[in-house]
């Protein structure tokens, strides 16, 4: 490695030709890769869950989260309400937007579908 020290304003300065910085910025990017796999796979192991693209896109777009979470989890509106004690009704208009419900039943729900209460209720 060609390496030149230099002083300016009192702060030491290391030049080094622009291939071997380019060389060892690409490993540090590398290695910072590598780490982040590391902890995502340790995140993995201890039980988070990974959802697709997909549903975070539907989110981002603004769809209800008590929709797309209850279809991400395969269940119908009514195997959803039997869960919880609410009728088929009552879920289709909370995914809508048409009605809310109690702080309790947000919680059933989140809790039905494995998910934060904050994952499925409004922004409203």
């Amino acid at each position: 490695m060609t390496v030149q020290f230099i002083e300016i304003a009192g702060q030491k300065m290391v030049i080094l030709p622009e291939a071997e910085y380019r060389s060892l910025a690409d490993q540090a990017e590398e290695r910072a890769d590598s780490e982040a796999a590391e902890r995502a796979e340790a995140r993995r192991l201890d039980g988070e869950e990974y959802v697709p693209a997909s549903l975070v896109e539907r989110l981002v777009d603004g769809e209800a989260g008590l929709l797309v979470w209850r279809e991400y989890r395969g269940l119908s509106q009514q195997a959803l309400g039997e869960k919880v004690g609410l009728s088929k009704m009552t879920i289709s208009s909370l995914e809508r937007g048409k009605r809310d419900t109690s702080a309790k039943n947000w919680r059933a729900l989140a809790d039905a579908l494995s998910v934060d209460v904050d994952d499925i209720m409004p922004f409203d």
